[in-house]
């Protein structure tokens, strides 16, 4: 339930995000429109916007773009990796999650376990927290739109800090904490950075590593533009481990530590990347010699996603596995 307090500043939020996609809108609708584009771009619109506001909207959605069943599947699967995120940064930027008119849908609807508002000392942090909960509240939105009857419901997800939680078994594995020691991303904007980074470079790999496998080219371009959004949460998030590193330098060795981790459950190629490269300089983005982020499998998602490198179809942050046709990890050990 959302405080007072609480839906004054969802209402505040949603106004500013709005005046900013009427501003986008006014010059890029034309030229969208003028390829095809316009209906991927329906959660955008002035009277769609739904940001983090709870209930129905107020009116009709307008019918999406035709989707095939192929990338049906693929907009399912980022779509489960949607309702984590938005659930992670609601929680902790608000003190809330998504809107009940958000979480249903075919396959097997769950709850959310754990997720606290955090008391932020960094004002800027705050806003980040803030803006990027906004976002991924619509990238929500915007997949249920297009899927339509075809979107899954939320599965049943664990964003807790306690001893049982997702994030302390992560940290736990990745050495961030001892094997008694709990890792809660609510505690300070320091955990919440590195609950952020584990989360949001997931997603950018997993966007990076369907685009191939998209045939629409209305809806890779849509998938193209999240891509490009949770690239700048990535990026946002590994820059303020950085520079707060530099007073805190064992954030960095943890931000380190999260990475290796995922390396260990995705297989045994080493891709992935901390926030400092050789002789202690910035790496902000994971990119190879070519400059370009790699690429996850679906399954390779879900072998982080479920804290696990054997093929499994549950654990982790979706005790209950995820909804769509793609449900098994990887065996990679």
């Amino acid at each position: 339930m959302i405080d007072h307090d609480s839906l004054l500043e969802v209402f505040e939020l949603a106004e500013k995000r709005r005046a900013a996609r009427r501003r986008f809108l006014k010059f890029a609708g034309t030229g969208v429109a003028a390829v095809g584009g316009a209906a991927m771009l329906s959660a955008c619109d002035d009277d769609e916007e739904q940001t983090i506001i709870p209930g129905p909207s107020p009116t009709p959605t307008p019918t999406p773009a035709p989707v095939g069943a192929a990338d049906a599947d693929i907009l399912n699967f980022a779509l489960n990796l949607e309702y984590l995120e938005a659930n992670y940064y609601l929680s902790s930027a608000l003190g809330t999650s998504l809107a009940s008119s958000l979480t249903s849908g075919t396959g097997m609807q769950g709850a959310v376990t754990g997720g606290r508002r955090v008391n932020f000392g960094d004002n800027s942090i705050a806003a980040y927290a803030r803006e990027i909960a906004a976002d991924e509240n619509a990238h929500v939105t915007f997949l249920r739109q297009q899927l339509g009857s075809a979107a899954i419901a939320q599965p049943a997800i664990n964003i807790d800090g306690g001893a049982n939680g997702a994030f302390t078994a992560a940290a736990r594995s990745a050495g961030v904490i001892g094997p008694n020691e709990t890792f809660d991303p609510y505690a300070s904007d320091e955990n919440w950075l590195l609950g952020g980074m584990l989360l949001s470079d997931v997603g950018v790999t997993a966007y990076k590593g369907s685009a191939a496998a998209i045939a629409s080219p209305v809806i890779l371009e849509a998938a193209a533009g999240i891509l490009a959004v949770e690239a700048y949460h990535s990026g946002l998030l590994r820059t303020m481990i950085y520079r707060k590193g530099l007073d805190l330098p064992v954030l960095r060795t943890n931000a380190g530590r999260i990475s290796d981790a995922r390396d260990s459950l995705d297989g045994p190629a080493d891709l992935d990347q901390g926030v400092t490269g050789d002789a202690d300089t910035s790496n902000i983005v994971p990119a190879d010699a070519n400059g370009i982020v790699f690429g996850r499998t679906p399954q390779q998602v879900l072998n982080i996603a479920y804290l696990n490198r054997a093929a499994v179809t549950q654990g982790g942050f979706f005790p209950a596995g995820v909804n769509g046709n793609v449900r098994s990890s990887a065996a990679n050990g």
